[in-house]
Formats: C-alpha cells, sequence, structure tokens
C-alpha cells in the first residue's frame, strides 16, 4: 500500500532532481533527447540486464583487471581503461569515458554524479516508447531480482513489482533462482501477470529432460515478427545451491538452440533475438557455432558494449550492470533479412533524467518498512570501496578482513561476485551498502581447518573456471578473493599450474602445503552450512573500526608471458 507519506516523499524528490537536472548541462551531460537518439528503421529493441535488485541511483567502478586468455587477449570486453575507450574512440574525461572506465574514477564521479535508478531507467524507457509506438520491444536479461535488502526482504517480489511497472515484455535469469524452485515459480507467475514472459530455453526437469520454461516467444513490432529466444546462465547448479533447483539441470544446449532458431525462422520471425546470460565469451563462442541468430543480448559478465561486436552475422550487444545503461538497437528491415542495425549504448545519468513519478513513488513504498535499518551508519571510508575487477576489489578485501577477525581465522576466501556498488572517499558506510554487497540467500560465514594443499587446489579449481581458454568452461564469476594471503597468478598456464607463490602475509612465510588453517568464508554452494550471516560480522568489524582505509592490494601478482 502506497501512503501519503510515501507520496509526498516521492515528490520533495522529484522536486529536488528538478533543480539537478537543469544544472545538467553546466557537469557536462547529455539531455535525455540526445540520449535516446533519433528514431530509425522498422522496429526498435530496449535491454537492461543485471540490475541486482538496485533501485535507486548509485556509482559503480568499472573493472581496472579484466584479463582475456588465448584468443580473446586484448580484445573487447576484455579491455579495461585507456585501451577500452581507445578501442571504441572515446575521449578520456568525457561522461561516456567515466561511465565506462575506471579512469579518474573518484573525480569524474564527483563531476558527473550517480547512475542507474529504476525511475530514470522507467523515464527512459517511456521515451523510448513514445518516440517508437508499436515498435519498441522491451527485454529484461536477468539478475534482477536479487540484490540489496528489500529484495532479500521479499525474496525477490520487490524487484517483481517495481519491473512491472517498466513492464519489459521478456526476462531470462540467473541469481533469480537463489530463492529456490517454488519461489522462483510463484515470482514467474507474478512477473507474468504484469506483462513479463519468463524465457529460459535452456533448462530442463531431471526426470524427463522436457523444458520448464517456455523458450521462445514472438512479438510484432512495426510490421514485423520477431522471435525471442531465452537462455538462462547454463551454470547456475555449478555457481549458486543445486540444493535449491533440485529438479532442474542447466546447460549451452548448442544443438536445441539451433533448432529453436529454425523453428523460429520457420514460423516466420524476421528477427531472432537471443536474451541470454551466457556470458560475453560463452556468446562470442556460440554466435560463431549457432547460425541464424541476428542479435545476442549478453548478460551476466556486466560488460558494456559502446558498439556492438559482430561474430559472423550476429551482432553481441551488452549493457553492463546495476542499471548504468540502457541498451537501443533499432533496426531496419528489408523483405525478410535485417537492412540496417544503428545502436546506442545510453549511460543513465541520474542528474540528466528527471525521475519516472510513479516509479519514485513505488520505489519509496519498497523501501519505507527498512529504511530506518537499512539507513544506520556504521562507519566511514576515507578511500573508494569498489567490488569490480578479475581477482579483488576493496569491498572484497573489507570483507575478507571482517571474516579474519570476526571468526579468529588466519584466511579468508569470500567469492568473486561482480554485484555491488562503490563508495566513493569520505562517504558514510551504512547498513543498506553492506547488504548490497552480501544479501544472498545463502549467507552463512562458515570456519574449517584446511590445510596449504587444499587451499592451493581450490584456488587453481577456481581459477581454471575463469581462464580456461574454452569459454565454455569458463563456469564461475570472478577469481575468489583471498584474505591473509597472497599469490602470483599466471593465467596462460595449464589447468593446476596457474597459482604459486603462496604466502602467509602475517607471517611472510611461505604456505605449507601440509599444515592445516583455520580459513573463514561464506557463501558455500553446500547446504546446510551453519556459521553466522556474513552481513552481521562485516557491520560488525566496520562499527569495530569506525574508519575504514582501503589501500591498494599488491598480495596478488598477475605474471604474463
Amino acid at each position: 500500500m502506497i501512503s501519503r507519506r510515501d507520496i509526498l516523499a516521492a515528490g520533495a524528490a522529484l522536486a529536488a532532481c528538478g533543480a539537478v537536472c537543469r544544472s545538467s548541462a553546466a557537469q557536462g551531460l547529455p539531455t535525455l533527447e540526445a540520449l535516446i537518439g533519433e528514431a530509425f528503421g522498422d522496429l526498435t529493441l530496449v535491454h537492461v540486464t543485471d540490475l541486482h535488485g538496485q533501485m535507486r541511483p548509485m556509482r559503480y567502478r568499472e573493472a581496472s583487471v579484466n584479463e582475456g586468455v588465448g584468443a580473446a587477449r586484448g580484445e573487447p570486453p576484455f579491455l579495461t581503461g585507456e585501451a577500452f575507450r581507445r578501442f571504441f574512440g572515446i575521449e578520456a574525461g568525457t561522461a561516456m569515458a567515466h561511465a565506462v572506465s575506471h579512469e579518474s574514477f573518484e573525480s569524474l564521479a564527483q563531476r558527473f554524479g550517480p547512475m542507474g535508478g529504476l525511475d530514470r531507467i522507467a523515464t527512459l524507457v517511456k521515451a523510448i516508447r513514445a518516440q517508437r509506438p508499436g515498435r519498441t520491444l522491451v527485454l529484461d536479461g536477468g539478475d534482477t531480482w536479487q540484490g540489496g535488502y528489500p529484495s532479500l526482504a521479499t525474496r525477490g517480489m520487490a524487484m517483481v513489482e517495481l519491473m512491472g511497472l517498466i513492464a519489459p515484455e521478456a526476462m531470462t535469469a540467473h541469481w533469480e533462482f537463489t530463492y529456490g524452485a517454488e519461489r522462483v515459480k510463484e515470482l514467474i507467475a507474478a512477473a507474468e501477470a504484469r506483462g513479463t514472459s519468463f524465457l529460459a530455453g535452456n533448462v530442463q526437469d531431471t526426470e524427463w529432460n522436457e523444458d520448464v520454461f517456455t523458450p521462445t516467444a514472438t512479438f510484432e513490432r512495426g510490421g514485423v515478427k520477431v522471435a525471442v529466444i531465452g537462455q538462462a546462465f547454463p551454470y547456475t547448479p555449478i555457481a549458486n545451491p543445486r540444493w535449491m533447483i533440485p529438479d532442474w539441470s542447466m546447460g549451452i544446449h548448442e544443438e536445441k538452440l539451433a533448432r529453436r532458431v529454425e523453428e523460429a525462422r520457420a514460423d516466420g520471425a524476421v528477427i531472432v533475438v537471443l536474451l541470454s546470460h551466457n556470458g560475453f565469451a560463452v556468446d562470442r563462442k556460440l554466435a560463431s557455432r549457432v547460425g541464424g541468430i541476428d542479435v545476442i543480448l549478453v548478460g551476466h559478465t556486466h560488460d558494456c558494449t559502446p558498439r556492438p561486436i559482430r561474430v559472423g552475422e550476429t551482432l553481441l550487444v551488452a549493457a553492463g550492470s546495476h542499471g548504468k545503461f540502457v541498451n537501443r538497437l533499432d533496426i531496419a528491415v528489408s523483405g525478410s533479412r535485417v537492412r540496417e542495425v544503428r545502436h546506442r549504448l545510453i549511460p543513465v545519468f541520474a542528474d540528466a533524467i528527471a525521475p519516472d513519478e510513479v516509479m519514485a513513488v513505488a520505489i519509496s513504498a519498497q523501501r519505507a518498512p527498512h529504511a530506518a535499518m537499512l539507513a544506520r551508519v556504521l562507519g566511514r571510508t576515507e578511500g573508494t570501496l569498489y567490488r569490480r575487477g578479475n581477482l579483488n576489489g576493496t569491498w572484497d578485501d573489507l570483507i575478507c578482513d571482517a571474516l579474519i577477525a570476526e571468526r579468529d581465522a588466519e584466511i579468508a576466501l569470500s567469492p568473486g561476485f561482480r554485484w555491488g556498488p562503490s563508495l566513493l572517499p569520505g562517504s558514510d558506510i551504512t547498513m543498506e551498502d553492506v547488504y548490497d554487497q552480501t544479501a544472498i540467500t545463502y549467507p552463512a560465514a562458515w570456519r574449517q581447518e584446511l590445510t596449504g594443499a587444499q587451499l592451493k587446489e581450490i584456488l587453481e579449481d577456481v581459477c581454471d573456471n575463469l581462464f580456461n581458454p574454452d569459454p565454455y568452461y569458463q563456469q564461475g564469476g570472478d577469481m575468489v578473493r583471498v584474505g591473509g594471503l597472497g599469490f602470483s597468478i599466471a593465467v596462460d598456464r595449464p589447468a593446476g599450474q596457474r597459482i604459486g607463490d603462496l604466502t602467509m602475509l602475517k607471517r611472510n612465510e611461505p604456505l605449507d602445503p601440509s599444515r592445516r588453517y583455520v580459513v573463514a568464508g561464506w557463501a558455500s554452494v553446500n547446504q546446510g552450512t551453519e556459521g553466522p550471516p556474513i552481513w552481521e560480522l562485516v557491520a560488525r568489524h566496520v562499527e569495530r573500526l569506525g574508519t575504514v582505509r582501503p589501500t591498494p592490494n599488491s598480495a596478488i601478482r598477475i605474471l604474463r608471458g
């Protein structure tokens, strides 16, 4: 129920934003009209992905380390900073440079302001739909319902209700599955009641190997028939707890996908879109092996593509994460073929886009029951807290420090999740900030003994998931984060030979393969894992510190060549 207080709060926010938006030109930000661009062609695809429960504008620092292996080295998206900008022809110091690069993050973040926010995305989507009536198709690439406390507290329903106001025509999934099979079915029913088809053609039941979900949906836009095939994250039962979805199996399933493409074409589809949560490297390989797909909308790896990447006749486009970007593709058709595609990666600069009033009120209502708890200040940070990067982030370092201190451990292991906003130097650290980094349904912080040999084996296994030269074997996120332990990593070496120079940092001595060490971690995929929720440990640790002082992590070294 939306109260009068919610409406008044949202109205005040809208009034304040009006003043901010009027000054956006002085900040060097584009107008709404410049952001959405001009109409072209027969229809328009709009794509968002990896929102991770982020309702409000935030800051998200892009990776400074994103290593590619084999043929992918030096190719997008495995470029960062200046190399990324140069590849896509983006001038340093501009608003777009800030959106796509970690360079000068702190100063440019102060200049250009926060990004994202469902109320701003709603404004963009409404503007594009108004510009292209009957010609717009909005698609959600998944990782939408998980992230942040309101999503966790409502087991995904908060984001289902908010996304219902944007009403994407279709979506797929990954982290959504971590609410468990029965809850996922409830959430899907709620989303579909709001007009969003849930598509996942690569999820089968384990007993009969039959499709669990609808694989394909067809739409007519601008007189053109479009087939959208959903591809959920194929490694969910490996990267996340299998016991939460015990009767479902997942995979890439090239043959089934090829058959679905053929069926869509036979049914009259002029355009075939793969709404994917495979990740960029997997989709690049997939596009080289399965023909007939016009566009792959890439999710999972949080990459952004300022222009499409072509593989054969297929265009790959990615929309980043956390609502920083909205992808727009205008497509012109000639006969039964795509003639031309014009693409815009739209950066969602919160200070340049007026919030949608309906969405602003709805966000306020979702947050109101938790607002006081989320606003509780735990401490302050003197440096930037960020997460994204192949090997480590300062948020992850803080989580590892908390595990060691609060669980009386020698070594900490923290999963290489890519989600979670960044905090600028001088920012308060609130309880909401902690939940933004830790809000999952299996949060137990475990403690056990592992030998040095077992620790090396864990690091090698995760490393192979990340740096296997065959993208189809890259099954995880970023590298597991480590506290109390230093090592070198040679990404181009064979499996089992990538991790070296393992060193206990406190004593500056080599890790002993035969010795048993006390190790703490969280987010175990094993059922029945015991321990306090990770957010309690991190909150307590930050309160003890008062002031957090992130420092560059020099304990992990990349060896190249």
